[in-house]
């Protein structure tokens, strides 16, 4: 786009009629839209939009010396009568079979060698060429030197590649000098298919109305008000309109002296290619709407959305696992010594999920390494069904008031990571830190006290069964210390298992509130995980989709000028 910019600022230089810095504010306008678009839209879309920027540089790098016109028109019309007249020489075909122009012929005014990559990329064969320069003519023909003249095939011709030719041709030339007869002036197709679409291209458009030497002398001016009552209705009004005859020498005199100034002024190709951004930039308004469109959807669709990915992540489970987990742990830290062996046994719900188990180095201790995957049970239909409409309503509600491509591509944007959003959710949720890795301080002192008292209850068994064992004996029986009215080793024993147990009776609410607080928690830690998945793999595809959307908009409102 550089080299277009450079070639278009060169060729307007000097010229105080046309802005050079707004039309290359407006090809960089058009070239932004299309960077911002790509991948969004349909391609057929965007066709004249490329063949706008491809050809704005193109035609400004072959030559600006030369302003390649047009003679277009339908069979019989006298195109190739009109061309050779203008020429002054029988250069292009002229008969009663029709078509008779089956190619387009070329006649130069001045050298050829500066013509030639222009005829090259328009595809004008070099058989086909002519120079209209000769030694005869002194210097009347000067006054056109530059100009190039194409003598075109019948748009109506039965041939259809000779109008697919003429299509083709229509939107590279410079100037279009539509020729038409007085008995097929107001043709259904000339103002239907050709004429109409060329309104923003007024500028370079000239329609002659040829054969005038036909007409009575006073049926001539209600024959041309008629057809610019038809051009009018065409778009084309102030259109230049002349009569022309390819008989009479002075029945082209009007046409040749538009075609001088034409050539002098050298605009013919910046105003086409004007032309050409006014009508891309048309067929592109209804891709955007008149109000920008939100940044994303907003809180209360990404708060769906998360409640969403929360339940198909199986969020629920793992917070009442880890609810469990922590009152398994805390009552094997916590608990009578002696039946703490056997709650051991017992598995750790957490370590059914394959999530970080209790620290001691099982096989979802986070020292371990990271888990290839866990076992959070698979979602049920209705989970599945509340994260599609969830990720439904996201595309949708932030494509609300978007023209149809747009809103599609939003919705599609929306969608385009499904299929990565299990594995992601589960390496969320297997990396979270759940918060009960580490023991609390309290459970080691509760657990603490559980073994003192353990050990005072089994010293005073201990000792109770050795007195027992001295008097079985027949020896000496001990002497046991008095606590009161009771012995000391009864009190030890008695004593301890009843303040393991109150220990543990004590400890079981406080055990079960913060379970509870545990499990909030996990919860609030994996909602955040499972919502940062949902972030990056629905609402930042559909954010970028937005922003790609802001920049095309503010880029076709530059290129239309507004």
């Amino acid at each position: 786009m550089t080299n277009i910019v450079d070639r278009v600022r060169e060729a307007l230089r000097g010229d105080q009629r046309v802005d050079p810095d707004a039309l290359i504010a407006r090809l960089e306008a058009v070239r932004r839209f299309l960077d911002a678009v790509d991948g969004q839209l349909p391609d057929a879309r965007l066709v004249p939009a490329h063949t706008l920027v491809e050809r704005a540089g193109a035609r400004l790098a072959l030559s600006r010396d030369h302003t390649l016109v047009a003679l277009a028109g339908a069979t019989g019309s006298g195109k190739s009568s009109l061309f050779n007249a203008l020429a002054r020489l029988d250069l292009s075909p002229v008969g009663v079979r029709r078509p008779t122009t089956g190619v387009a012929h070329a006649c130069v005014w001045g050298p050829l060698d500066g013509a030639n990559r222009l005829l090259d990329w328009v595809g004008v064969l070099p058989r086909h060429r002519f120079v209209r320069e000769s030694a005869l003519d002194a210097d009347d023909e000067s006054a056109l030197h530059g100009l190039v003249l194409l003598d075109l095939p019948d748009f109506d011709s039965v041939q259809h590649s000779h109008r697919l030719e003429v299509d083709r041709l229509l939107g590279l030339v410079d100037l279009v000098v539509w020729v038409v007869d007085p008995q097929k002036y107001a043709d259904r197709v000339i103002h239907t298919s050709y004429l109409r679409e060329f309104h923003r291209h007024r500028d370079v458009t000239l329609v002659v109305l040829n054969q005038a030497d036909r007409l009575p002398p006073a049926e001539l001016p209600r024959v041309l008000d008629d057809l610019r009552r038809l051009l009018d209705a065409d778009g084309l009004g102030g259109v230049p309109l002349l009569a022309t005859t390819a008989v009479d020498p002075s029945g082209i005199t009007e046409l040749r002296a538009t075609l001088e100034r034409t050539v002098a002024e050298r605009q013919a190709a910046l105003r086409r290619l004007a032309g050409d951004v006014d009508t891309v930039v048309a067929g592109l308004d209804e891709l955007v709407a008149p109000e920008p469109p939100a940044e994303g959807p907003d809180e209360t669709t990404v708060a769906g959305l998360e409640r969403a990915l929360a339940g198909v992540a199986g969020v629920p489970a793992v917070a009442e696992a880890v609810e469990g987990a922590y009152r398994h742990r805390a009552a094997a830290s916590t608990g009578w010594p002696l039946a703490r062996g056997l709650r051991r046994l017992r598995p750790d719900p957490l370590r059914r999920l394959h999530l970080p188990g209790p620290a001691g180095g099982d096989a979802g201790d986070p020292a371990a390494g990271p888990v290839a995957a866990t076992s959070v049970p698979d979602p049920t239909a209705a989970q599945r069904s509340a994260l599609g409409l969830a990720v439904r309503a996201v595309g949708d509600r932030s494509g609300a008031g978007l023209p149809a491509p747009w809103a599609s591509a939003v919705t599609t944007a929306a969608r385009s990571r499904l299929n990565d959003l299990p594995d992601a959710l589960d390496r969320a949720v297997a990396g979270v830190d759940l918060g009960i890795q580490r023991r609390p301080a309290w459970w080691r002192v509760v657990g603490a006290v559980q073994w003192l008292v353990t050990l005072a209850a089994v010293a005073g068994l201990g000792w109770l069964v050795l007195g027992y064992a001295l008097r079985a004996l027949g020896l000496p029986a001990l002497e046991y210390p008095r606590l009161g009215e009771a012995p000391l080793p009864t009190v030890l024993l008695l004593g301890g298992l009843l303040a393991g147990l109150l220990v543990a009776a004590l400890t079981r609410p406080v055990t079960r509130w913060a379970a509870q607080r545990a499990r909030r928690r996990a919860e609030r830690r994996l909602t955040s995980a499972v919502g940062a998945v949902g972030r990056e793999h629905v609402v930042e595809p559909v954010r970028a989709v937005l922003t790609r959307y802001s920049t095309a908009r503010r880029a076709l409102r530059d290129a239309a000028g507004r």
